[in-house]
């Protein structure tokens, strides 16, 4: 007897579709986990630590290089590794090296939060009015611009030799970059989006703080990096040209101390001081930002 059942096609297909679907939903979901993964030491130390880590090694090999082989003979000019080492030594057995850093770090973390809460608002103010932008816009790029140290007289005849000639050079140096980078990220935000942000009632500030600031993160974030970067040597600037007792010695102030003693050891370690500094802000406070600011927006890529 010949079979009575029938095979339906469609329904076939719709199971095949199904597990095909089903199949590519489990790969993507693993997919995304093993993006977002804990990445195991071992390669962050490859990949991250030790590069760095190889390059200094080499730049000091270089420098013991040129003083061991009579390259450069002239300690007064180039000092060697030790040298300025048994400087950092030294500065640290008589309880000073932390204070040249703290002096520094303090004024200029302090200078820049300030330098944040007044270039945020005016460059939202900037970037979303059309006379405020033409009015103060292009003396934001004129004062961008403008190189730091060039604030420093002026700042010192007005305030005085004291922390707000420092706070006012810093100032003037970090709020027209954090205001450009977010005039800068705010023009990026595709008109779609502040169209839905009215359709949704986001309007005026609710806008601005939901739609406008989001969107425009990754602009504001560069702008605040090379905020931070205006901050740092703008106090460097007005440490090494103002100097006083009152002030304290920071480490623009142990780099014009070591030009005065003709100890090249000396500018050396304020130098590297300086440097390091900048560095550790960047890889402790900006780094995970960028990194936070990548992967929200599912842009960061392992390796």
């Amino acid at each position: 007897m010949a079979s009575t059942e029938t095979t339906d096609p469609t329904a076939d297909s719709s199971v095949r579709d199904s597990a095909g679907l089903g199949g590519l939903e489990a790969g993507l979901d693993a997919l995304e986990v093993s993006a977002t993964g804990r990445t195991p030491f071992r390669q962050t130390f490859v990949n991250k630590i030790l590069p760095p880590l190889l390059a200094i090694a080499f730049v000091v090999l270089v420098w013991q290089a040129l003083v061991s082989f009579k390259i450069v003979d002239d300690p007064t000019k180039l000092p060697s590794p030790a040298d300025v080492w048994g400087e950092v030594e030294e500065a640290w057995l008589q309880g000073k090296l932390l204070g040249y850093i703290w002096t520094s770090v303090s004024r200029g973390l302090l200078g820049f939060l300030f330098a944040l809460a007044i270039g945020t608002p005016l460059g939202l103010l900037v970037a979303r009015v059309k006379f405020v932008r033409a009015a103060i816009g292009p003396i934001l790029s004129g004062l961008q611009s403008l190189p730091s140290v060039a604030w420093v007289p002026p700042a010192v005849i007005w305030l005085g030799l004291n922390n707000s000639m420092m706070y006012a050079v810093i100032l003037l140096g970090a709020v027209p970059s954090i205001a450009n980078g977010l005039v800068s990220g705010a023009d990026q935000v595709p008109p779609l989006f502040l169209r839905a942000g009215r359709t949704m009632g986001a309007t005026g500030l609710r806008g601005t703080w939901h739609i406008v600031m989001p969107a425009a993160l990754p602009g504001y974030l560069a702008g605040l990096k090379q905020g931070w970067a205006f901050s740092w040597r703008s106090l460097m600037a007005a440490e090494i040209i103002a100097s006083s007792p009152d002030l304290g010695i920071g480490l623009g102030a142990l780099l014009e101390n070591g030009r005065n003693a003709s100890s090249m050891s000396m500018v050396f370690e304020a130098v590297i001081l300086i440097l390091i500094v900048g560095i550790a802000i960047d890889l402790l406070i900006f780094s995970p930002l960028e990194r936070w600011v990548l992967r929200s927006r599912g842009l960061l890529v392992k390796g």
